[in-house]
């Protein structure tokens, strides 16, 4: 670090404070009573400012540039305006001490010695604020939230923008410390404020974390008072916790100098960083750069010190005569104008030079005068090195890293040998001071150049050898070696270079030329020298020869390739020049110079950065192309060059038959194509193939060089490849042109082609036309139907003939899929395919069409009948489905699918419809009983499904009466269906019948109806089942409000039997059937009242057929005496008429066996014999009609004036005012659903 002193000026009074024009072209001196404004570019007194009575200590210019104020010991403040107008003044008590601007509010805080006032332009008035000492200086944060005061006393108090003190920190020394000057750390950036860790040995620390680019954002903080470590930067580790605090602890750094000769740093929140400095001298004025990275310190020294951020000195700016009472650095540069007690300004030129040291791809330089950072120039992976000194050299090889500080030199090695290494430790301490130009490091030894002497010495600070050169030293490098005998390429001011290895007392003279040495580099075999002397020309010479190869202008540096012998690269005049061979200089823009040269990267150091540029070495590969030197080509390609350029080495190389360098180009570009190329030409090659002209064909015809590639099939006698490459890429004009004749095949071939093609390129319909004058039908079918063209298809399929059956069935194939079916009908006709032509109207559910076809054609009847009964069942037309399932003979599948859906409306509750479905099945299973096999098991089927259908036709109006708010049905109903479920649950109770509900439902009804005893047995029952929560309130409350009932039924609700005329009980543990003589009762299906109709049987021998005629005839009754006569067999007992008796009184034949009265436990049906059949009325009979292999049921209607109807379609008997009301509800049977209009039984 240099001070160039740019300009001097000195006024009569001492100099108390100073300040610049934010943009740095205005510099304000508070001399005495006066201010003086200056042109910061010469020196150059503007104007002096009057406004003060008595002398002018203090001056702040606001961030903004808008106005400055200037505060004097005749105790006022003036505000100034930047065309250097008084526009304000406003006074304290006592003499202003300081001022200083809000950075963000522009809000001015003066300072007397007894108080503080607070200004803004918002404000008329001036806000004060009381002090407990002297103030000396103030300075606020960069956000403007805190002002921090420095005291007398010794304290430092800081206050929020209205005055209020937050933090309080009191020196050790107190009121014999004075606080003189603070500043606060103007940078905001985390990377611009290194947290300072005292390290008690900075020479061991152990570097060995990366740094990248820190975010803007502070994310953590990371601080110690002390510590034995270097400090490591590794954002990654950064913790994300750190709240709003944490960012202030960071950003705001106070600064504090006082008279107690200390210098100490402080945190926002009064926390100490680091221990304290000892300055040995009063500091009047302490002033950060504009980044925050130095800080200037001036005082009773006689001098301004320039220290680190950390508050490390390192070096003086200028000497003065008299104490320095302020210092401060132009905005946003290196410039320091000091003043002095004598009234002397000086306006300094900080230079700080670049000390940094390179090897290959590493490059160590100096940071912040005392940190070290090595960058890894390849994987730009940096680590920094802090020093906590100032940095005079550094030197780097392969693993050594040596660092000259003041006092000592500490040589660094890696941790490893990995090239990619970046954590280094200390090796060696050499605790003597040095003073050398130069600063050389090897495996074992330092080299220290001082002027024309060179000197070795071990890593223990021993001299082992010393050179003394002819003139002065201006160049040295390390060019490698064993460790302990590396070599050092030395150039002199004289022109001679030399060649020293560190283990030889001898030095080398190579050659020796006219002129000074300023670079210097050997190429990587040591065979060639490159140096630029001091007129800036290159000069190439051949070591061995001492030969001038060839020279440059324009350089300022050089430096050879490390992996290629026959290139280099030269910098100057803001151009790079590589240089390969022999061949002309490639030039190029760019700026700085040139330090090494690795491959295709080119180290440049421009200003105090070093980057790595990606150089593509085209230029110099073009040049040996153009000599078609492929080989070295490819050397240089392997260098760097882009892809583009890879391609033209392919290229070039394949066109020269250079397989090999051509194979290793296309392998960089992963061209697959081409490697194919090669590899197939030398399988041929291998198998014999030596015809250049056919392998350049198929070269050419790759690179789409299509005519000159038939030329050459042509010449080497293979048409047939030329007429497949034109044809394969289309040029069905030029295959023409070639074959030169009209052979009909290839004619067809080409236009099929060309067909392929238009397809290819989405002209489907040319290439329709042009597949059918090929002959290509198919083709021409499938792209028709592929774009829905139905009219091409008719037109295509009436043309073609019956026997080309395959493109007819993707004629129809197509007719089908774009809802066609009368053109795939008609094409399936015309080829005779009648299974496809079913499938079809299948398909298309074209019923009629295809039961037409089944009747013509019985074989397809499966085909047909058993998709359509699918389809049936899946639109819930279940009965046609059975027909359907019928004729198509699949009778399982009928009944399979009724009781899945009879299970399914359990499951959901849909008891009318489970009573439906299961009578479906009853009716099924009837038919399917008549096959004699399965005769049996279905009959015991349509029993079983037919008591099912019965059950859960009552239990239907069980469930809504007790599911929904209102019933539809009348107590009697409820009552009688109760009963008769009740009756026929005496075993197990199918699935979603509930004996809960029926219990409940007939414990309700009979207390409603007079019946007590059978509801206090029902409640009774109900008290051993698990009862639903939503019940059992009620049942309780029923339970016992039944106990006030009388124990006895009201008989008008007991069932008569109208056989023998026996009253039955409400609960008759028989079931359904009469208690004296077990005849079966016969329900109502719809009030499910026992109706008066008597079930009777037909004698032995007498038929159906017959029994109905007879019934018909209605014969007139004779007035005969009846004579019963009871016959006992084994199996049943028969009551039977003897006809032959004479016959007393006038009563009906059948009345009169019905009044015999029954004494046992069996029950015998009633069985008549013609004479009766023929005295019935056939009003009188119902007769269920039941299909084979049933036998008719007989009923008679004892009371024939109330009116009995039967549904003929399920034989359930109603009252007929009920049947009808019914059927107006429900336009159908409610049990059966049978139709209306249905005229069919």
């Amino acid at each position: 670090m240099r001070a160039v002193l740019t300009w001097r000026d000195k006024v009569e009074q001492c100099v108390y404070d100073l300040a610049f024009k934010p943009d740095g072209t205005q510099l304000i001196v508070a001399a005495g009573n006066r201010l003086l404004v200056y042109d910061t570019s010469d020196g150059t007194l503007l104007q002096p400012l009057k406004g003060h009575k008595d002398t002018v200590y203090c001056v702040a210019y606001a961030k903004d540039g808008k106005r400055f104020a200037s505060g004097s010991a005749d105790k006022s403040v003036i505000i100034w305006t930047s065309k250097l107008e008084g526009i304000l003044k406003y006074t304290h008590n006592d003499s202003i001490q300081c001022v200083s601007y809000n950075p963000i509010t522009h809000q001015l805080a003066s300072c007397s010695s007894s108080d503080i006032g607070l200004w803004s332009p918002e404000q008329k008035s001036v806000s004060k604020h009381k002090s407990s000492s002297k103030i000396t200086c103030c300075s606020w944060t960069n956000d403007g939230q805190y002002l921090a005061l420095g005291m007398f006393n010794g304290v430092v108090s800081i206050r929020n923008k209205n005055g209020e003190e937050k933090v309080k920190i009191e020196r050790p020394g107190g009121s014999l410390s004075p606080i003189w000057s603070i500043s606060w750390n103007p940078s905001s950036r985390w990377e611009n404020f290194w947290m300072n860790i005292e390290i008690e040995d900075s020479e061991e620390a152990i570097v060995s974390r990366y740094f990248q680019d820190i975010p803007s954002t502070l994310k953590s903080a990371v601080y110690s008072s002390q510590g034995s470590e270097a400090e490591e930067d590794e954002p990654e580790e950064e913790d994300n916790g750190a709240g709003d605090d944490s960012l202030e602890e960071r950003n705001d750094i106070l600064a504090v100098a006082d008279w107690g000769q200390k210098l100490s740093f402080y945190q926002l929140s009064g926390k100490q960083i680091g221990k304290d400095h000892s300055l040995n001298f009063d500091p009047c004025c302490i002033s950060y750069f504009t980044k925050g990275e130095y800080i200037l310190l001036g005082g009773s020294d006689k001098q301004v010190s320039l220290f680190t951020k950390d508050g490390v000195r390192l070096g003086a700016v200028g000497e003065q005569t008299s104490w320095v009472w302020t210092c401060k650095v132009k905005p946003d540069s290196n410039y320091v104008v000091v003043g002095c007690q004598d009234g002397t300004i000086s306006f300094y030129q900080l230079i700080f030079s670049t000390v940094h040291g390179l090897y290959k791809d590493r490059y160590a330089y100096r940071d912040s005068m005392t940190d070290v950072i090595v960058q890894h120039l390849i994987t730009e992976q940096k680590v920094r090195i802090k020093c906590k000194e100032l940095v005079k050299k550094i030197a780097i090889y392969k693993n050594r890293l040596a660092i000259q500080l003041p006092e000592k030199i500490l040589i660094y090695e890696l941790y490893s040998e990995d090239s990619l290494d970046m954590r280094y430790r200390v090796k060696e301490k050499i605790a003597r001071k040095f003073e050398c130009n130069l600063l050389v490091v090897c495996a074992d030894h330092i080299i220290l150049c001082q002027e024309r002497r060179l000197q070795c010495l071990s890593f223990s600070g021993v001299k082992e050898r010393e050179w003394q050169m002819e003139s002065l030293i201006r160049y040295i490098k390390v060019i490698g070696g064993p460790p302990g005998r590396e070599g050092l390429l030395v150039g002199l001011k004289n022109g001679q270079i030399l060649k020293i290895f560190v283990d030889n007392l001898f030095a080398i003279v190579l050659l020796k030329q006219a002129t000074a040495v300023r670079c210097l580099d050997m190429s990587a075999s040591r065979n060639k020298l490159a140096v630029v002397d001091e007129n800036d020309m290159c000069l190439v010479y051949d070591i061995h020869t001492k030969e001038l190869l060839f020279q440059e202008p324009n350089a300022n540096s050089v430096a050879w390739n490390t992996q290629c012998e026959d290139m280099l690269c030269f910098s100057g005049g803001g151009y790079l020049n590589i240089k390969a061979s022999t061949f002309p200089v490639h030039q190029q823009k760019l700026q700085g110079f040139v330090v090494g040269y690795n491959g295709s990267k080119i180290f440049c150091l421009h200003v105090f950065s070093m980057s790595a540029v990606e150089v593509p070495q085209s230029a110099p590969m073009y040049q040996y192309l153009d000599r078609k030197m492929f080989r070295e080509a490819y050397q240089i390609a392997c260098l760097g060059v882009t892809d583009a350029d890879w391609r033209e080495l392919a290229m070039e190389a394949l066109e020269g038959l250079e397989f090999e360098t051509a194979k290793k180009a296309f392998t960089r570009v992963q061209d697959l194509r081409y490697l194919e190329l090669i590899n197939s030409i030398e399988e041929r090659k291998k198998r014999g193939e030596t015809n250049n002209d056919l392998f350049l064909a198929d070269v050419f015809s790759y690179q789409g060089k299509f005519h000159e590639a038939a030329k050459l099939y042509k010449r080497s006698g293979h048409e047939n490849l030329a007429l497949d490459m034109y044809t394969e890429l289309r040029m069905f004009e030029y295959a023409k042109d070639f074959l030169g004749s009209e052979d009909p095949k290839e004619t067809k071939m080409l236009i099929t082609k060309q067909a392929d093609w238009a397809r290819n390129i989405n002209e489907p319909k040319a290439a329709v036309e042009m597949y059918i004058s090929a002959g290509e039908h198919c083709k021409a079918i499938e792209i028709s139907g592929e774009h829905g063209w139905v009219d091409m298809l008719i037109d295509i399929a009436r043309k073609l003939d019956k026997a080309e059956r395959e493109p007819l069935l993707m004629c129809a194939h197509f007719f089908k899929k774009l809802d066609n079916p009368g053109y795939a009908a008609e094409t399936y006709l015309k080829i005779g395919d009648l299974k496809s032509l079913v499938q079809l109207h299948v398909e298309t559910q074209r019923w009629d069409e295809a039961f037409a076809l089944g009747e013509k054609h019985p074989e397809f009847k499966d085909d047909i009948y058993v998709p359509y009964a699918q389809w049936l069942a899946e639109n819930d037309r279940f009965e046609e489905a059975q027909k359907a399932f019928h004729k198509a003979g699949r009778q399982g599948e009928a009944v399979r699918v009724l009781e899945q859906l009879t299970h399914n409306a359990v499951v959901e509750s849909r008891f009318s419809d489970a009573a439906y479905y299961y009578w479906m099945l009853s009716m099924q299973c009837l038919d399917i009983a008549q096959d004699p096999a399965q005769k049996e098991v279905m009959l015991s089927k349509f029993h079983h499904f037919q008591h099912l259908a019965e059950l859960y036709h009552g239990y239907h109006v069980i469930h809504r009466y007790v599911e929904e708010p209102f019933s539809f049905h009348l107590p009697e109903t409820l009552f009688n269906i109760s009963r008769f479920l009740l009756h026929s649950l005496t075993k197990d109770t199918p699935l979603g019948i509930s004996k809960v509900n029926t219990l409940f439902t007939l414990a309700k009804q009979s207390k409603a109806l007079g019946a007590y005893k059978l509801a206090r047995h029902a409640y009774d029952k109900l008290q051993g089942l698990q009862i639903p929560a939503r019940f059992q309130k009620s049942i309780e409350l029923g339970s016992l409000t039944i106990r006030s009932k009388p124990f006895h039924d009201s008989e008008e609700l007991v069932p008569l039997c109208y056989r023998c005329s026996t009253n039955n009980p409400l609960l008759n543990n028989l079931g359904n059937v009469c208690i004296n003589c077990r005849q079966p009762f016969v329900f109502s299906a719809s009030s499910y009242e026992v109706l008066h109709l008597v079930e009777f049987y037909l004698e032995e021998g007498i038929t159906d057929e017959e029994a109905v005629s007879l019934i018909d005839l209605e014969a007139p009754r004779l007035k005969r005496e009846n004579k019963w006569q009871e016959i006992t067999s084994n199996n049943a007992q028969t009551l039977r008429l003897d006809e032959s008796m004479d016959s007393v009184g006038d009563d009906d034949p059948f009345t009169a066996k019905l009044s015999f009265e029954q004494g046992g436990s069996e029950f015998v049906p009633v069985v008549v014999s013609r004479s009766v059949l023929r005295s019935m009325s056939r009003r009188d009979v119902l007769i269920k009609r039941w299909p084979q292999p049933l036998r008719w049921q007989y009923f008679r209607s004892l009371l024939p004036d109330a009116s009995i109807t039967m549904c003929p379609s399920c034989f359930q008997m109603f009252h007929s005012e009920d049947y009808e009301l019914l059927l107006l509800q429900h336009t159908c049977c409610p049990y059966c659903r049978r139709r209306m209009d249905d005229p069919s039984p």
